[in-house]
């Protein structure tokens, strides 16, 4: 962010509004639906007759993020990014941003600088105008909430209710990585604790780092589905791990699902620092959270328009609701799934 060189880092010389202005004043409007951003008392969007798609998320330091492993540029990306996956989910495009933040006393200037170049990196990559927010002190440490604004024709819209029987349930990408990532964090974060002087060691775990600390949302995907004619059935993004979303669908849309565990995707990275932990790498792509991949199920008749895409994988069926969630594993048993997945007033 080039803002110029200020004479001091000291947040409260600028004061509230006098921080917005520094950390706004050069933004570009790149949406016609932005006609008023930043500068009044809220912001105005005009989308004729589409569909508006709102989505808001709280990231709380010490309970989603530890900055002593998390660089404050990749978590301003990181907290844009999954905001945009939920509009994603919905078969929406993100249009509009409003950041708020409450800050304790140990944040300089130069570091909220670090958090909105990397909210305003991820605007840049994914075509979304930041139009606005709030800031406000903490006592306790960073909570950023993030609003996502979009929009959709009515009859583009999807929502997690729509699974019909014998539908394919598919997921884009693979999943897991991100929990096994965190697990590396938290493994070289207990070792600097006990042993300040060493360095972490970190290399040859790119993969799963970079699935954990700068996720991608899958507008490419949508923009696949498009361009194959397909409309899902029923959507959700994969930010509490796959059995709990599936679990979400299933409840929403009044049925059950049977997947098999040997078509569940996992990197070969994933799987094999997964091994390093002692961990089974399936329950981390169940039960790990936060790879932002979309899940969605689609009509049995469109299996050949999508059996061949490396970027999905078909992992099961939609079944009637007497049948349960159930997955099929390597050896032929029926195992029941638990919405397992992380909670965060757990």
């Amino acid at each position: 962010m080039n803002k110029g060189k200020l004479q001091s880092d000291d947040i409260s010389d600028l004061g509230e509004f006098g921080l917005i202005r520094h950390l706004t004043s050069d933004l570009v409007s790149r949406n016609e639906s932005t006609i008023k951003g930043v500068g009044d008392d809220a912001a105005v969007l005009g989308f004729g007759g589409r569909k508006v798609v709102i989505s808001t998320d709280m990231l709380a330091e010490g309970v989603h993020f530890n900055l002593v492993y998390t660089p404050l540029k990749h978590l301003g990306y990181k907290a844009a990014v999954v905001n945009f996956s939920d509009v994603y989910a919905m078969n929406a495009q993100p249009r509009q941003l409003l950041v708020s933040m409450a800050l304790s006393a140990k944040f300089r200037l130069s570091m909220v600088e670090e958090i909105y170049s990397g909210i305003r990196l991820a605007c840049e990559q994914y075509g979304v105008d930041l139009v606005g927010g709030d800031t406000t002190s903490s006592m306790t440490g960073l909570v950023l909430s993030l609003t996502v604004v979009g929009d959709a024709a009515d009859e583009e819209l999807v929502y997690r209710s729509g699974a019909g029987i014998n539908d394919l349930i598919c997921v884009s990408g693979n999943l897991g990585g991100a929990y096994i990532g965190l697990q590396v964090l938290e493994r070289e974060r207990v070792m600097f604790e006990k042993h300040q002087d060493m360095q972490p060691a970190l290399m040859g775990y790119d993969y799963v780092l970079e699935r954990q600390l700068k996720p991608e949302a899958r507008k490419d995907i949508i923009a696949l589905l498009k361009e194959l004619g397909i409309k899902p059935t029923s959507m959700i993004d994969i930010s509490d791990g796959l059995s709990s979303e599936l679990m979400h669908i299933c409840e929403q849309s009044g049925r059950g699902c049977k997947i098999y565990s040997d078509k569940v995707p996992v990197h070969e990275e994933t799987r094999r620092i997964s091994q390093e932990f002692g961990i089974d790498p399936l329950i981390a792509a169940l039960n790990g959270g936060e790879d932002y991949e979309l899940l969605f199920t689609i009509p049995v008749s469109q299996f050949d328009q999508v059996g061949n895409r490396q970027e999905i994988s078909i992992i099961g069926h939609v079944v009637e609701a007497a049948e349960g969630a159930r997955m099929i594993d390597s050896h032929g048993s029926v195992v029941a799934l638990q919405a397992q997945g992380w909670n965060a007033l757990g």
